[in-house]
């Protein structure tokens, strides 16, 4: 982890910490954020860093838990129900890419938000293919990392266990089935693993359907209104869906292209 972005984390939080007894209380009051009190783990081998980012979530009304290495992970996640994980991507022993990918299977319902000092786009696109659900780029201000935060658990409605689903029809398409309320994808029967952001941009599709959607529309669906102008997500998101749904996602018949406006959801 580069000092650099340690002095970054450090000067801009000393002054939140001078006068974060002064604002919890009214951070928990007016914040509107889909899950109260939403628990987070970090998981960074800066053990100064992570200090600063733990005293930081603390003072916007979340509970946070810190971790060093990757190895730590599943033994914490069997012992605690965590609502999100904020993941870095360079760690000792596994990477946090083979990480991701790793509890984008084990662990679908965890959203992730990655921390990268990698500065190649195409670097923090394959974090969002490998099941991130959002991204953030080195240095960083930590009010952009509870931003984004709170838009991942705002998109993320989850269900505690053992409740009914809200939602309970099937939407059947190809050989695909769509269970909002549980969300949850099948094809040829088969389970397939979403990110709450792939599950909210596939919903707003298949409620639309036959309907051009342009990116911006789509995104306004899926996200509400935690989304950029240009959001590059968005297309990474559309080719992982077709990888899943698709018979050939070179040829994508259910997600189609839109050329110079956005896409189009075809059910038969």
């Amino acid at each position: 982890m580069s000092l650099e972005f340690a002095w970054v984390i450090f000067h801009v939080c000393a002054p939140t910490r001078n006068i974060a007894k002064q604002l919890t209380g009214r951070v928990a009051a007016t914040t509107a954020m889909s899950i109260p009190n939403p628990r987070i783990l970090v998981v960074d081998d800066d053990l100064r860093l992570q200090s600063l980012l733990l005293t930081y979530l603390h003072s916007q009304g979340m509970t946070a838990d810190a971790l060093s290495h990757p190895g730590e992970i599943d033994g914490t996640l069997a012992r605690t129900r965590y609502d999100l994980l904020v993941l870095d991507w360079m760690l000792p022993g596994e990477d946090g890419l083979s990480v991701c990918r790793r509890l984008h299977v084990s662990h679908p319902e965890l959203p992730i938000v990655m921390l990268t000092a990698k500065a190649d786009e195409i670097d923090r696109i394959i974090g969002l293919e490998m099941g991130a659900d959002d991204y953030l780029p080195k240095p960083f201000n930590p009010r952009e990392l509870v931003a984004r935060i709170k838009a991942v658990l705002r998109r993320r409605v989850l269900q505690p266990p053992g409740a009914p689903a809200t939602d309970d029809h099937e939407i059947i398409f190809g050989t695909c089935t769509l269970r909002p309320g549980a969300r949850e994808l099948f094809r040829d029967g088969e389970k397939q693993p979403l990110t709450g952001g792939e599950f909210a941009v596939l919903r707003a599709l298949v409620e639309h359907p036959r309907q051009p959607l342009s990116r911006e529309r789509l995104m306004a669906l899926a996200r509400g209104r935690d989304h950029a102008a240009y959001d590059r997500s968005i297309d990474v998101q559309i080719s992982r869906l077709r990888k899943l749904i698709e018979a050939d996602p070179t040829a994508p018949h259910h997600i189609q292209t839109v050329r110079g406006f956005g896409y189009v959801f075809i059910p038969d």
